[in-house]
């Protein structure tokens, strides 16, 4: 007894420590590296906008989706980062303070959830005379949470996805402490429903996620079954208006402009195919080559793509600012415990059938809603992988751990070391690349520049009649709208919102005496006097009236500001 109260006592501390470093990885200079996105300041700005006149920068009524650069946003970060920005101001603070706070609960959140699934940790992982608790497994799992690249990366800003990835494990855990408490089931299906209203990957797995669990814990649910409709109900009502919301074309279209039909490649390839045969119109080749085989196979390319061991372990997202450089979505030793704990998983599978059916059909499922666009793999829309990858990369640590233990004492010894070596030097090294390589190995990852940009155009508006700035950079717009704290009245009258681009994208061109646009030197330094002229080093030439270099927080030189 005296020995389980130690135990009991030792892991709290340890989870304790836990979360407070994943505070410290989470929230250490969280207002100033890396630089606010685009995406972030249009969060912020129409939070404030909301505030100030309750439309959002459009002038939409407290959308449900947001319009912003008409990507139709999910509202309910939006809606969560409202109140810092009435309390704290229009900073990085605020827009980022409810994610990162998310990201560190999601930690504490996973150690509860393993506990349920796996009876309290009274239960072992294993029976073949070199058993380990699941308490193990209760720290160890939040503490590679705490730590994981992938959820540290997108924890450290203003990502919607990371919002809805907590909601989903919180519905996960409501769902397992709350099957004979309605209350707790209800709270359950609000809390999935939030996770719908906060990012469209979501849309897709938490349903598949919930197919997942009726199947697996079909007969509790049947003993429950009074309760589960009860919280069906709930669930419904409450996701009437976003269901609603989607009855919007402009809505509907953006998630279009990204799906896996948006890529006209299966269609060419389809072309190409029947090309080769002497009959194209014969039935052999309508079989074999057309839109459900080949947007079938794409969707599977796709999917697979997510499990590649160049994306999880090596260079993760293609895309630079879902990623680190030279650093995967998870690190290189998770590598190794991974396989491990899919061996552990399939020796002891028959242990704990329903809580390892959970887990590897999350795995399965985790990366369908990135697989369904043509942007692939997709580090951000796939995030959910997340939980299940490091739950088995946690598990296999314990297994090899258990190994050890069975052999003399100088392999445990050194095995032990030589773990402990990895770990600590693979955390180092992401830390030491993420803070000090990535920003100026990625210029353009962030919108470093903008922020000095706009403190010294605040400085010296009032001098120029006209103020010219390259759209180089992804939506200057916005930046300058959230660090100018500009009027949302103002704008939402004095605005025009470009038609989409190629990309399904929109930006604004102008706005006061601000002007947006590629800077052509020859005919802008004539056309336009008592301006300023704002270019990147490649569109302002050397002898012109350069008055000031904007240079980002990375050393890198962004703008050249010419007084015309």
């Amino acid at each position: 007894m005296y020995k389980a109260k130690n135990l009991k006592l030792r892991n709290k501390l340890l989870l304790i420590g836990i979360i407070l470093l994943a505070f410290i990885l989470r929230f250490w200079k969280l207002d100033q590296y890396p630089a606010l996105n685009a995406d972030e300041a249009a969060i912020g700005y129409n939070a404030y906008s909301l505030q100030e006149t309750g439309k959002d920068e459009h002038g939409n009524n407290w959308p449900i989706h947001f319009q912003s650069f008409n990507d139709y946003k999910p509202g309910f970060y939006f809606y969560l980062v409202l109140p810092f920005v009435k309390f704290l101001g229009l900073n990085e603070w605020a827009v980022r303070i409810p994610g990162a706070t998310l990201g560190v609960l999601s930690v504490l959140v996973m150690h509860f959830l393993i506990k349920e699934l796996f009876n309290d940790g009274k239960s072992e992982i294993g029976n073949d005379g070199r058993t380990t608790s699941l308490r193990k497994l209760e720290i160890l799992a939040p503490a590679f949470l705490a730590i994981s690249p992938w959820h540290i990366h997108f924890s450290r800003g203003g990502w919607e996805v990371n919002t809805a990835l907590f909601f989903m494990l919180l519905g996960l855990y409501l769902f397992f402490k709350g099957i004979k408490n309605l209350p707790l089931l209800m709270l359950s299906g609000v809390s999935f429903v939030f996770s719908l209203y906060t990012y469209h990957s979501a849309r897709i797995v938490i349903p598949l996620l919930g197919l997942g669990l009726l199947i697996i814990y079909r007969k509790r649910i049947r003993e429950n079954l009074k309760n589960f409709i009860l919280a069906g109900v709930v669930m419904l009502v409450a996701v009437l208006p976003l269901v609603k919301d989607f009855t919007r074309t402009d809505v509907v279209s953006r998630a279009a402009g990204v799906g896996l039909f948006a890529d006209t490649g299966p269609l060419t390839r389809i072309n190409e195919q029947r090309g080769e045969h002497s009959d194209f119109q014969g039935k052999i080749p309508r079989v074999l080559h057309n839109k459900l085989v080949n947007y079938g196979l794409a969707l599977l390319k796709n999917w697979t793509d997510h499990f590649h061991g160049e994306f999880l372990f090596l260079n993760g997202d293609p895309i630079q600012r879902n990623k680190v450089p030279e650093t995967g979505q998870m690190y290189l030793f998770d590598l190794v415990f991974t396989v491990a704990g899919l061996i552990y998983i399939f020796r002891y599978y028959y242990q704990n059938t329903k809580s390892y059916s959970l887990i590897i059909w999350w795995l399965v499922i985790g990366p369908t809603a990135a697989a369904l666009t043509f942007q692939s793999p997709h580090a951000l829309r796939s995030q959910n992988m997340v939980i299940p990858l490091t739950f088995i990369s946690a598990l296999g640590l314990v297994y090899i751990i258990q190994l050890l233990r069975a052999q003399k004492k100088l392999i445990l010894e050194i095995g032990n070391w030589l773990l402990f070596i990895l770990v600590i030097w693979q955390i180092a090294r992401y830390e030491h690349m993420y803070w000090v390589h990535m920003a100026k190995e990625y210029q353009f990852s962030s919108q470093y520049g903008l922020k000095e940009l706009a403190s010294f155009v605040k400085e010296n508006q009032n001098k120029y009649e006209k103020i010219i700035i390259t759209d180089r950079y992804d939506q200057p717009y916005i930046l300058l709208l959230f660090y100018l704290r500009y009027s949302p009245e103002k704008f939402q009258q004095e605005h025009i919102l470009s038609s989409r681009d190629k990309f399904g994208f929109s930006t604004v061109r102008n706005f006061d005496k601000f002007e947006f646009r590629q800077i052509v030197w020859d005919i802008d330094q004539p056309k336009n006097p008592n301006s300023l002229l704002i270019g990147t080093d490649q569109e302002v030439p050397n002898e012109a009236n350069i008055i000031k270099e904007i240079y980002g927080t990375n050393g890198y030189k962004y703008f050249e500001v010419v007084a015309n």
